[in-house]
């Protein structure tokens, strides 16, 4: 009897994902996780450095949490939030309308390629340049002041850095333009991706661009809003350059415009190592809490449920059928 022919053992190629995805979870564990359980570890201690001698690690529990409650972080992390919002809802407007329009081919809008290059440039642009651009155009002498007062809107120059709206309106401002041009590209790429032939059937069935805007646009570019939301919440709160260097790192009149990282900064050139972990740990902590907060609100059907609650539905309604059977 002849030898059996050898059957071919069949290749796995689940060992090769993983081995591609390998690098990243290392350089993941080794520059962020490992660094993020040491913060939380020394948040509960006492540990600086004085001259050549180190103090600490001491242990003193949640001590450095409650010092921290104690000052005035949640005027801050209030100040942030502002900011963030001040910023964040013409943004997302403008961006939903530009890229409405860029890609509704019944307005055939001429020289959009230059108009989207045009919205994204300010991206570019580091975030320190444009606050000093912004510093000297809207200082008490500079070019924006004497345009108004030339054309007569203004008597006398505003102070815009030395006001508290003012500040805070410029801030929003800046944020607004650096990234507008992000969203709406983004946008843009979600709206191109919705079925040409849903609004084809809305059309012949008499809806109207508004209509089918509220109705089949937004309910099906759901998940991009979400993305672009938490996001941007995640960058707001981690909001430092710009109102660092518009204030020259004081955080505008009465401390107004100082951010939850201006605060962090201040505490990272302090003794107390321990103290600047626990407002890191605090700050994880909010963005955190937020994103959870918006994913739920944000991922509702239309029904007022989300997908947690609806896949929960469903499996009630199996049991009780098989109960049933």
């Amino acid at each position: 009897m002849g030898a059996k022919p050898k059957k071919n053992g069949s290749i796995s190629y689940a060992k090769w994902g993983y081995i591609f995805i390998a690098p990243f979870f290392l350089i993941f564990a080794l520059f962020q996780l490992i660094p993020l359980g040491s913060t939380i570890y020394y948040s509960f201690f006492e540990y600086y450095r004085s001259g050549l001698k180190i103090i600490g690690p001491t242990f003193v529990g949640l001590k450095n949490y409650i010092t921290l409650f104690a000052t005035d972080l949640p005027k801050y992390f209030g100040n942030t939030l502002l900011l963030w919002i001040i910023g964040f809802i013409p943004q997302i407007a403008i961006s939903l309308l530009l890229a409405a329009w860029f890609t509704d081919l019944r307005l055939k809008l001429k020289g959009q390629t230059f108009f989207k290059t045009v919205i994204y440039m300010p991206n570019l642009i580091m975030a320190s340049a444009f606050a000093m651009l912004f510093f000297a155009l809207f200082s008490d002498n500079g070019p924006v002041n004497a345009a108004l007062v030339g054309v007569g809107i203004l008597k006398e120059p505003f102070s815009f850095l030395n006001s508290v709206w003012g500040n805070r309106g410029l801030i929003g401002l800046m944020n607004f333009l650096m990234w507008f041009g992000n969203t709406t590209i983004m946008l843009m790429a979600a709206i191109m991706g919705v079925d040409p032939t849903l609004y084809e059937a809305a059309e012949l069935d008499g809806c109207t661009p508004n209509q089918m805007f509220w109705k089949i646009t937004i309910p099906l570019i759901r998940p991009i809003l979400v993305y672009v939301m938490i996001t941007s919440m995640i960058g707001g709160l981690q909001m430092f350059d710009v109102p660092q260097i518009l204030t020259n790192g004081k955080g505008g009149p009465d401390r107004t415009s100082t951010t939850m990282i201006m605060y962090l900064n201040n505490h990272l050139f302090s003794k107390n190592y321990g103290m600047a972990g626990a407002v890191s740990v605090v700050l994880f902590l909010v963005c955190a809490v937020l994103c959870v907060i918006v994913y739920m609100a944000l991922t509702k059907e239309d029904d007022g449920l989300s997908k947690a609650e609806r896949k929960a539905r469903r499996q009630a309604a199996k049991q009780v059928k098989g109960g049933k059977a």
